[in-house]
C-alpha cells in the first residue's frame, strides 16, 4: 500500500476511534437525562445513542478491515467491508426504533410523570451540541477520505440531533402545558423517524454492495482524461465503473490501429492508467486493447480520439 495511502488509512481510524469516545460521552449525559426526569421521549433519544456507540464501533472494524491489503483470497482488496457496516448501522437502527415504540407503548397504558424537565432537557442540549459536531466532521472527513463507513455514520448523528432538538422542543411543550401524554408520543415519532432513517442507509448501502456505478460526474471525468491522453489510438468504448469502498475499478476498450506494436499500445495504455489513477483518487484502472475493426459508431458512446 502506498505511503500517501497508508497515512490516509491512518486519519480514518483515529477519526473512527475518536467517534466511539464520543460516542460513550453523549450516551452517559442522555442516559443521565433520562434518569433525572423520567421522560420517554429522553429515553428513546438516549436509547439511539446506545445504537451509535455499536455502529461506530462497527464503523471502526469495517475500516480497519477495508484498509487490509489485497491478498490470494480477495485480490481486489477488502473495499466493500464499510459497505457491510453501513448496512449492520441500518438493522440496528431499525432495532432500536422496534424498542423505542415498545417502551412508548407501555407509557401510553401506564402514563408517564416528568420531573426535573429543565435539567434533563438541558443535559440534552449539551448532548446534542457534541453529536452535532461530530457529525459535521464525520461527514465533512468522510467524503473528503472516501470512507462510506465515516459519512454513514455522520449521516446518522446528523439525523440524531434533527431528532433530539424535535425531542427537546416537544418535551418543552409537554412540560409548559402540562400534556405529558405527549411524550411517549414524541418518543413514538422519533421511532419512526429512526425507522425510515435505517432503511434508507440500509438500502444505499445494499445498492453500493451491488457494485453501483461512479456517479456521471466522474464519468465524464474519466471520458475527458481518456480524450486528453489517449493519443495514437483511435477510441475508447465499454467504459465501465463500479465502487467499493474507497477504491473505484474503471475498466474500458482501447481501440489501436491493427498494425501497431504490442509495446507501442502497452505504452498508450500507461500513459492512460496513470492519467487516470493520479487525477481520480483511489481509481484502479484495467484497459482492454483491440485492433480497429473493433471500433463501434460513436453514437454508442465511444469516445472518438
Amino acid at each position: 500500500m502506498p505511503a500517501d495511502s497508508n497515512f490516509e488509512a491512518s486519519r480514518i481510524n483515529r477519526l473512527a476511534v475518536a467517534n466511539i469516545a464520543i460516542a460513550l460521552v453523549v450516551i452517559a449525559i442522555k442516559y443521565v437525562a433520562y434518569v433525572v426526569s423520567g421522560s420517554i421521549a429522553l429515553f428513546s433519544d438516549a436509547l439511539e445513542s446506545v445504537v451509535n456507540v455499536m455502529t461506530a464501533v462497527t464503523a471502526f472494524a469495517a475500516i480497519r478491515l477495508s484498509a487490509k491489503p489485497a491478498d490470494s483470497d480477495h485480490p481486489f482488496g477488502h473495499h466493500k467491508a464499510e459497505f457491510l457496516a453501513a448496512m449492520f448501522e441500518g438493522a440496528m437502527i431499525a432495532v432500536a426504533a422496534v424498542l423505542i415504540l415498545m417502551k412508548a407503548r407501555n407509557a401510553f397504558i401506564e402514563g408517564v410523570k416528568i420531573e426535573h424537565s429543565a435539567l434533563g432537557i438541558g443535559l440534552n442540549i449539551v448532548a446534542s451540541v457534541l453529536n452535532g459536531a461530530s457529525a459535521w466532521v464525520l461527514i465533512n472527513r468522510g467524503r473528503s477520505w472516501r470512507s462510506p463507513a465515516l459519512v454513514a455514520d455522520g449521516q446518522h448523528l446528523f439525523t440524531d440531533v434533527m431528532t433530539s432538538v424535535g425531542v427537546v422542543a416537544g418535551l418543552a411543550i409537554a412540560v409548559l402545558t402540562g400534556w405529558h401524554l405527549l411524550d411517549p408520543l414524541i418518543a413514538a415519532v422519533v421511532a419512526l423517524n429512526i425507522l425510515w432513517m435505517g432503511y434508507k442507509i440500509a438500502v444505499q448501502s445494499m445498492s453500493h454492495l451491488l457494485d453501483e456505478a461512479a456517479s456521471p460526474e466522474i464519468e465524464l471525468r474519466i471520458r475527458k482524461i481518456i480524450e486528453a491522453n489517449g493519443r495514437g489510438a483511435l477510441e475508447a468504448h465499454d467504459i465501465r465503473t463500479r465502487q467499493a469502498g474507497r477504491a473505484l475499478f474503471i475498466e474500458f476498450h482501447l481501440i489501436v490501429p491493427g498494425a501497431m506494436t504490442v509495446d507501442n499500445a502497452h505504452i498508450i495504455c500507461d500513459r492512460l492508467e496513470h492519467a487516470i489513477e493520479n487525477t481520480i483518487e483511489g481509481s484502479e484502472v484495467v484497459i482492454h486493447v483491440e485492433p480497429d475493426y473493433k471500433a463501434k459508431p460513436e453514437e454508442s458512446g465511444a469516445v472518438q480520439l
